[in-house]
Order: C-alpha cells, then structure tokens, then sequence
C-alpha cells in the first residue's frame, strides 16, 4: 500500500480520526463506494452508543465490500494497515506472548495510556514503542520522549487489541496486590486472578493449587489460544528452572510461553484431573482424554499423554477437531486420479489395505475420513484403537487396556464374532495382530491399518519380516498407500516465481517431468502469520496388488526387484506425487524435500 500526500493530509488535518475523515480517504483511495460511505455515516449518526467506539471498529462493523480485492472483506485488521501505511508507519498485529507485561506497564500509566489510546509494546534502556490506533496523533509521543529521557517509537495496531491488552497488561499488578491482601488476611484470593500473567507473577512467589481459580483460567487460555493458533499438538514441557509451552503448528514446533515451576506443576495436575487421571501417579506414563469446545463453540477432543522426566511430568495433549480431522478425499490431497486409485481400494468386500508412515504423517484423518466415508447405515464398521483417536457414532470403538491383557490382536479377534463388515486396526505391531488381520480379511471382512514404513513396498517386507507367511500376504493384501503431510503455501500472499532447475532435478530425479513455467514462493502476511504456509496437505504412494505384484510376493522378496516391479504397474513415488502438487502451485520444492526420505535404490529408475 502506497502512501498519498493527499490522503494523509485529510487523514491528520484534525489530530485524532475523524469517522467522516476516514470513510472520504477509503473512497478517495478506491476501497469503499461513496454510496456504502454514505450509508455509514447515516448508520452511525442514527444509531446509539457509538460514541467510545474508534471509527475504524465502526466501518468494520458495516461489513462493506473491500472494492479493491472483492474477495476479501473489509475487515479492521487491512484497514489498520491501510491507516499505518498512510501515516508512515509501521504496522503490527499483537501477539501477547512476545510482550513482557510486567516491563512495559511501568512505562506508563494505565490512565495515561487509554487516554491517548496507546499501549507499549517493548521497552529497552534506550527506546520504548508503542502501539497507536491514532497515528496522526503525535503529541504524546514528545511529551514522553522528554520525561522518559528515551527514544519513542510508534507502531499502529488494532484499536480493538490495544483496548483488549490495556486491560489485560494494565490490570496484573493491581490484580496481584489485591490477591496477596485477600492471602494475608485469609479470605479467598481467586476472585482477585483475572489474568494469565497474574498467575506467572503468583508461580513465582510459592505453589499454587490445581483447583485455584487462576490455575483453572490459564488452562482454558492454553487450549483456547491452542485452537486460535490451529495447533495439533500442546507440549508442556517441565525444565529445571522454568517450564517451557510449545505448539506444533503445520508440523513446525513453536515456542509460547515459559512458566515458573510451581505453576506448571499446578496445570500438569489441573490437566490430569480433566483427563481423568491418576494425578497422585507421577513415575508412570499415562494417558487421558478431554472432550471441551473451542470459542466458536465447536466440540475438540484432546488425546492427553504424561510422561516422567527428570524435571517433573512432560504433557503432551494431541487435538482432534473434527472439522479438521475428517476431510473427503479431494481435501485430504489426493488428486483425480488417486482418489480414484483409493476408493478401487477400500469399496471392496474383503482384503487388507495399509497406510503407511511415520508418526504425524496423517495416517489417522485418512482412516478416519475413509471410515466415515465406508460407514453406512447396511455396514457394521468396527475399529481397536490404542487410544481411540475420535469417537465417532458412525463406528462401534474399542480401547486397546495392555493391564487386562485386552491387546489388538484379542481386540481383532473379539470383533470377528460381532459380525462385521469392515474392521479398523489402529496399528499392526506384532504376529500376531497381522495373523488376526489376515484371518479377518479371509473370512470375508475389509480390514484397515497402519504401519510405519517409509514407502509402499516395504510394507510387503514388513509383514514377512513380522513371520507372517508369504503365501496369505498374497491372497489378502489389497494395496498399499505411504504418505506424508507438507505444509501448503499461503493463498492470500504467495508470489509466483521461477523454479530453480537444480532442485527440481533432486526431487524428479530419474523421472522425465518438465520443470513447471510458473511455481509459487513463501511470503509471509497477517493469515499465516508470517510464515508464507497456511495448512497441511497430503502427498500419497499409491501401490495396488495387480496379479503380477501378487506372483513376486515370496519368503525371500527382493525388494528392489519388487518397488521397480510396483513401479512399472503404475505407483507413483511420494516424490512425484510432491512434485504434481509443486506444479499446481501448492507447496515448494524446498518444503518437500525437508519432509521426504532419501530416494530409495528401486525408486531412481523411471518405469
């Protein structure tokens, strides 16, 4: 966004924004029609209680057409940034957890900072900044240079976030003094912790309870902030002095938040008592489940693993968001074709079909979004988890318990007499659970499972190395599929670019694909945060059990004979399948080569 002298001029000719100032400069500057501003400005004048509010949260709240980018609305945050490039400053979204709270709010005080509508930021011996929803406004700005004998620096945010974390930063220590008067006198100091750094402040000071207020506030901040970040996973990990909370986010780790020992240990319990836990156990591992909604009031299902370490319990909680967890068959990644490959594999009456890959490579949403797609009111679909990822009513689920010797082979076998049509092995680990499968698959049932092996092929070697004999691997293994998850490239700031040939040749090596004309680039904006990727899609290895696979299938199988043999009947490798999806301008060379494993000996020969 460009800067116009004639837009800033009628921007700051009164000091503060003025609603009629902004609405001419947004129709001036082509986002807004003159009839939608007019019709704001009738709005405002005849509606009530629109006094406190900034104009830009007024014009957001009139929902109009962004006429610059129609597919995209109006929203505060591209009007906040429109507003900073027209005074020449900086823009920035606020994230909480990069601001120290206890350092900045002795800057200033709370008065003084809602009376200019400022909040700082950051603050060193040399220079403090500020965030600012009144960018024209400068006065201040020379007025605390003098008195703080340091340099200002303004920054222009969300008039919206600025009021949120004036209240939240601002109302810490107050807050504080008054929950150690209500200590000192023995009354209930709960009802004074209305913050989550109140709570680091408290940590600090001695140990906390599970079942205190503020220790009750910072979990449901933690899973709330979890789901607004779109993590899949929440790390609460104890160390010596302090304990560290990370987010995986598009299978990148991220560090959030550190904590004070006594306040870990309280969320750990805090977490063990919603995951119906043993919270006096703390040598043995133990895992736990927690069914709550997130903002938007969706149900989210938490799969929650402790684990002891040197330091205390490590706790690890794993999300299941049933929006994001099934998806149909397009979403999941697959192409036209692979579906199609897929679905030729899994509508059949019998047979055993794997899913193959390492932990957190998507195994269980393509399962679960194929079980869902399987499960009709004529089919009786069973499924032995261990843990069940995600209840579903459409499937009778069991629980894997080691301590009453209920195991996934027992599991198999008692689903046999409960006359199933498709059965769901959460993972085949031993003889003989593959034995059960194999059982299950001649007796007339479709059985699903998973295995961790890096491709499709191996799986094969897999089930012989597991004992099972050569001869049934033949006559009930339907296909195999190997995949992996890679971040996608955020749509809304992706650039088109070039593709450098040396990458490419790395990953088409062997195969005769022409380099693509256009690929796109990483950027980074406000959506993704940043990071230029946005989600996760699959990238698939897709091997179906032709007659001619099936004759190769023996006790001593070479299995590079085998993948060229796979190859040659139509598999794709993984790296091919990633190199489509470069192609359609979904993800990077880059990106998949971090993810892949090295290019096995059968794979380098183009079919």
């Amino acid at each position: 966004m460009a800067a116009s002298p004639q837009i800033a001029s009628m921007l700051g000719r009164r000091g503060k924004l003025q609603l009629d100032d902004l609405l001419a400069a947004l129709v001036v500057d082509g986002y807004v029609l003159a009839d939608d501003a007019k019709n704001v400005r009738m709005g405002t004048r005849a509606g009530r209680s629109t006094v406190e509010l900034h104009p830009l949260v007024l014009i957001a709240n009139a929902k109009l057409t962004n006429q610059l980018d129609p597919g995209r609305p109006l929203s505060l945050e591209v009007m906040t940034e429109w507003l900073a490039s027209q005074a020449a400053l900086p823009y920035l979204k606020i994230d909480p957890m990069k601001i120290n709270a206890a350092s900045v709010t002795q800057v200033v005080s709370h008065a003084y900072a809602q009376r200019h509508r400022i909040l700082p930021i950051a603050a060193t011996p040399g220079e403090v900044t500020f965030a600012t929803c009144e960018p024209f406004d400068a006065g201040w700005a020379k007025d605390l240079a003098q008195m703080l004998r340091r340099d200002v620096r303004r920054v222009v945010a969300s008039p919206l976030d600025i009021n949120r974390y004036l209240q939240e930063f601002y109302g810490v220590q107050r807050s504080i003094q008054l929950a150690q008067d209500a200590k000192a006198s023995g009354s209930d100091s709960s009802a004074a912790l209305l913050n989550f750094e109140q709570l680091v402040e408290l940590g600090k000071a001695g140990e906390v309870g599970a079942d205190d207020r503020h220790v009750v506030h910072i979990v449901d901040w933690l899973l709330q902030y979890a789901f607004e970040q779109r993590a899949s996973d929440i790390h609460l990990e104890p160390r010596r002095e302090t304990g560290h909370m990370r987010f995986r986010i598009d299978g990148i780790m991220h560090k959030v938040f550190e904590l004070p020992t006594p306040v870990m240990t309280a969320v750990t319990a805090r977490i063990k008592i919603l995951g119906r836990m043993d919270v006096a156990e703390k040598r043995r591992p133990q895992d736990g489940r927690i069914k709550t909604r997130s903002a938007s009031g969706r149900e989210v299902e938490l799969r929650v693993s402790s684990m002891p370490t040197a330091f205390g319990e490590k706790i690890v909680m794993r999300i299941f968001d049933p929006d994001l967890v099934v998806k149909d068959f397009a979403q999941l990644g697959f192409s036209v074709a692979e579906g199609a490959q897929w679905r030729g594999m899994v509508e059949r009456p019998h047979g055993i079909v794997l899913v193959t890959g390492p932990t957190g490579s998507g195994k269980t949403t393509t399962l679960y979004s194929t079980l869902r797609h399987l499960a009709t009111p004529e089919l009786n679909v069973c499924t032995v988890e261990d843990p069940i990822e995600m209840v579903s009513p459409e499937f009778n689920q069991m629980q894997v318990h080691a301590a009453i010797e209920l195991d996934f082979a027992a599991g198999v076998r008692t689903l046999l007499r409960q006359d199933p049509d498709i059965i769901m092995v959460g993972e085949i680990r031993d003889l003989e659970t593959a034995q059960m499968a194999v059982q299950a698959s001649l007796t007339g049932h479709l059985v699903l499972s998973t295995l961790h092996t890096n491709d499709a092929p191996s799986a094969v070697t897999r089930l012989l190395d597991l004992g099972v004999p050569h001869y049934l691997v033949q006559s009930t293994l339907s296909g195999v599929v190997a995949q992996r998850l890679v971040r996608t490239l955020c749509p809304y700031c992706k650039q088109a670019t070039t593709q450098d040939p040396q990458p490419w040749t790395v990953l088409t090596h062997g195969w005769s694909i022409p380099l693509p004309a256009t690929v796109f680039k990483p950027v980074g904006c406000l959506e993704c945060r940043n990071t230029g990727f946005l989600g996760r899609t699959g990238i698939y290895e897709m091997m179906r059990l032709s007659p001619r696979l099936r004759g190769l299938i023996s006790a001593q199988l070479d299995l590079g004979q085998f993948g060229q043999a796979a190859l040659a009947e139509g598999m794709r490798p993984l790296r091919i399948s990633a190199a489509n999806q470069v192609a359609c301008g979904l993800t990077t060379v880059q990106e998949i080569l971090t993810v892949l494993p090295p290019i096995e000996a059968f794979d380098d020969i183009e079919p």
